[in-house]
């Protein structure tokens, strides 16, 4: 089997994961903006745009009109929902998943662990979840993953191989954007 095809694969999936991240990021640090009063109301539409392009290295399609809102385009915006939640929640999962995989015994790339079928893994996130909302959350992470706070180095661990092949094809390329 060739290489191409599973980093292929994997590449999909970053783009899902990876790829949110700086838009989970970006959708509450500009709602923070407005709340601390760093962003007035005349400068909502300007500051979502410096924000997409701070963080998502994006630009609006073309000239925006003075009295245009795209962050109302969002809904978590009008409705005035967090969004960290969704930010934590894709770090989060690959941590569970690395725990998970460590608690299996399993020694190999993280993103070719399965956990399916293994009984004590699935009775450790059983007692994890039995705690429901008795227990703060760091708890019921601790007795999981055996950390208590969060880790993102959990995702760069799950795209590692991806990561040295783009690399590789990369090499001597100029990749990125400037802010």
């Amino acid at each position: 089997v060739s290489i191409i095809e599973p980093m292929r694969r994997m590449a999909v999936r970053s783009l899902d994961k990876i790829a949110f991240l700086p838009f989970g990021l970006m959708v509450d640090r500009w709602r923070w903006g407005v709340f601390n009063g760093e962003t007035s109301p005349a400068e909502y539409n300007d500051a979502w745009s410096a924000n997409m392009l701070k963080y998502q290295g994006l630009v609006p399609p073309g000239p925006r009109p003075a009295n245009a809102f795209d962050p109302g385009a969002k809904y978590h915006i009008p409705g005035n929902t967090p969004y960290t939640r969704y930010f934590l929640a894709h770090i989060y999962q690959f941590q569970f998943q690395r725990a998970a995989c460590k608690e299996a015994g399993w020694t190999g790339p993280l993103h070719r662990c399965s956990i399916y079928g293994n009984k004590e893994v699935g009775e450790r996130f059983e007692r994890m979840m039995e705690m429901g909302q008795s227990r703060p959350w760091p708890e019921a992470m601790q007795a999981f993953t055996g950390e208590s706070g969060n880790d993102a180095s959990a995702v760069t661990d799950y795209f590692a191989p991806l990561n040295a092949w783009l690399t590789v094809q990369n090499r001597g390329k100029d990749c990125g954007w400037e802010a």
